[in-house]
């Protein structure tokens, strides 16, 4: 890979990684809810996850969703039923209480994370557009490994400046009408990062 693609491939991961979309809203929420121990796992599972998912695209998945309309259709539905039901679950969520462990909820797994990315929009449109765009024909399995490798260097940050985030507003919501207010707004804003990429017609559509 030339000099110049792999800065090219670097920035598409930094923006990519750092803008809103489902898991950096997620990785906020689990922030205020759980604080930066309980979600290191989740955050653990987006970078992991996510780069396998390119490696599975780089493969050839991707050809099989292009040649399987009955795939692809099952996987929208899938995606949007379970962003839905994620949007549901954040707004029930209860109140912060003191201290990390005070949360009677729990943060996402390493493997429901990594899972996630499975059947979140956001990062299906990342990972086909990061392998058709940056991946040199006939590199094969190892110029997706490589993509892979980029992405999953660049999120680390992201992900942990996205929770540390939430850590921050943890402090400022401990009254609870303010954290209910607080998810209540957070699952509206999943909601909106994942609409506009269903109702695209090229990705999941």
């Amino acid at each position: 890979m030339s000099h110049e693609l792999m800065l090219g491939l670097i920035g598409f991961a930094f923006v990519a990684s750092a803008t809103p979309g489902p898991n950096n809203i997620m990785l906020l929420t689990s922030g205020v809810n759980f604080g930066l121990r309980r979600s290191l796992p989740h955050m653990l599972g987006i970078v992991i996850g996510f780069a396998l998912m390119i490696l599975a695209v780089g493969a050839g998945l991707a050809q099989l969703l292009a040649h399987s309309p009955v795939l692809h259709q099952a996987l929208r539905i899938i995606s949007i039923g379970y962003m839905l039901w994620l949007a549901w679950a954040i707004a029930r969520s209860g109140p912060v209480e003191s201290g990390e462990a005070g949360n009677s909820g729990h943060p996402l797994t390493f493997l429901q994370a990594a899972l996630f990315q499975w059947v979140n929009p956001k990062a299906w449109a990342v990972a086909l557009t990061a392998t058709a765009a940056y991946r040199i024909p006939g590199d094969g399995l190892l110029g997706a490994l490589l993509v892979a490798a980029v992405f999953g260097a660049v999120s680390l940050p992201s992900v942990s400046l996205w929770t540390g985030f939430g850590v921050g507003l943890r402090r400022l919501l401990q009254d609870p009408v303010k954290v209910r207010l607080f998810n209540g707004a957070m699952a509206v804003l999943l909601i909106l990062s994942f609409l506009p990429i269903i109702l695209d017609g090229e990705i999941l559509g």
